[in-house]
């Protein structure tokens, strides 16, 4: 964060902290860098002159300071020391060292599909504690988190609000920052932790391409395109497109939670970072003849075999039975005469019909296929006679001893 000199007109000392430097100066106040008797660096902002007597203004100020004080978590600046009665009122946040992502990307360039999904992790992780005690941001936006060596950091509650309230200070007037409020903020509609979402989705988009999804213009424009028309990702890494433009629906209960939204971008932040795909389901393929269980392939064999039978009196191939009973009948032309390789006898016998297939049932391999019955019994005799040999050697081998 840069540093400024101390100005003619700063104050050297706040409470029991002094003053060191300029860190920055919003619409609120001016924001300096003290420490304390201890050494603690601290974050004291002080609000300006001209609104201190502004009861609006005082009250704004106040809900920062108590949204400081109900949220617990590592995403924020612990709250120190706060005067909401001095004449200029006044509040000490812990000093967070780091740029914010604003001036990270305006000097360094663009942040990486890995270092974006990292960023936005971390926040959506600490806006699932801000929400959790009640408050809703309203105004996050680049300048707005500092990139600390420990992580990224929310400062500003400044416009923070209790989940549910209005956004309209004025009748017509939207509280936060074009490019990054939210639609229901620009209509005056309550505000809840989508609207936090909405605003965490664009500020990633703004790390990622360095702008904001809704371009840029005049405070009337870039509210219009915020309410009507759909965001520009172009720029943005086809692994968070999805993921930001589902942050970015007009409507909230179409975007996902912080909950949610901090863990779809840790998982991409750890595929990123180790350059793997994305992950696909895989596609399933049916199984060869082979790889079957064996019941499997016998079932299957038995429905091949059953297909095409008569079930009566039909035509078709004959059964078994009736082969067995032909063979067994008397011929009438003296030797029984040799049989076709399609089964029709070449003698007395008459041939098949004609048009009839006789079906010759064989595996994928191209053999026919073993009996199940006679498998099993050729199983169970290998296995006696195994165990009848074993015990015979054992039997051999203690007359020996």
């Amino acid at each position: 964060m840069a540093m400024m000199r101390l100005r003619r007109e700063d104050p050297r000392v706040v409470g029991s902290f002094r003053l060191h430097r300029r860190l920055g100066a919003g619409g609120m106040g001016v924001v300096y860098l003290g420490s304390d008797r201890r050494g603690q660096r601290v974050a004291l902002k002080v609000i300006r002159p001209d609104l201190a007597e502004d009861q609006e203004f005082r009250s704004r100020f106040a809900r920062e300071v108590s949204a400081a004080r109900r949220i617990r978590g590592g995403c924020t600046a612990r709250l120190v020391a706060a005067d909401l009665e001095a004449d200029r009122p006044w509040f000490a946040t812990q000093y967070v060292p780091g740029p914010s992502l604003h001036d990270r990307v305006a000097g360094d360039g663009l942040l990486s599909a890995a270092e974006t999904a990292a960023v936005g992790a971390a926040l959506s992780e600490g806006l699932v504690a801000v929400h959790e005690a009640g408050v809703v941001h309203r105004d996050l936006k680049p300048s707005n988190i500092l990139l600390s060596p420990k992580g990224p950091r929310i400062i500003d509650f400044g416009i923070a609000w209790a989940t549910g309230a209005s956004t309209l200070t004025h009748v017509g007037t939207a509280v936060g920052s074009p490019g990054f409020l939210a639609p229901e903020q620009v209509r005056g509609a309550a505000v809840t932790p989508a609207t936090d979402v909405f605003s965490l989705g664009a500020t990633l988009a703004y790390a990622a391409t360095g702008d904001s999804p809704f371009g840029h213009g005049s405070s009337e424009v870039m509210l219009y395109r915020v309410v009507h028309e759909e965001p520009q990702l172009h720029g943005v890494p086809d692994a968070l497109a999805p993921l930001l433009r589902a942050c970015l629906a007009k409507d909230p209960d179409e975007r996902p939670s912080t909950l949610q939204l901090s863990m779809r971008l840790k998982e991409i932040a750890a595929r990123e970072a180790q350059g793997l795909p994305e992950l696909r389901p895989p596609v399933q393929r049916e199984r060869t003849e082979e790889e079957l269980p064996s019941e499997r392939r016998t079932a299957r064999y038995t429905e091949r075999t059953t297909q095409g039978r008569p079930t009566g009196t039909g035509t078709g191939s004959p059964t078994s039975r009736e082969r067995m009973a032909r063979q067994r009948a008397p011929h009438t032309g003296g030797s029984r005469p040799p049989r076709s390789r399609g089964g029709a006898s070449t003698g007395g016998r008459p041939a098949s019909r004609p048009g009839t297939r006789t079906r010759t049932r064989t595996t994928s391999t191209g053999r026919r296929p073993a009996n199940p019955r006679l498998l099993r019994q050729r199983i169970f005799v290998f296995v006696v006679v195994t165990l009848v040999v074993a015990l015979g050697i054992t039997v051999a081998q203690g007359l020996r001893g």
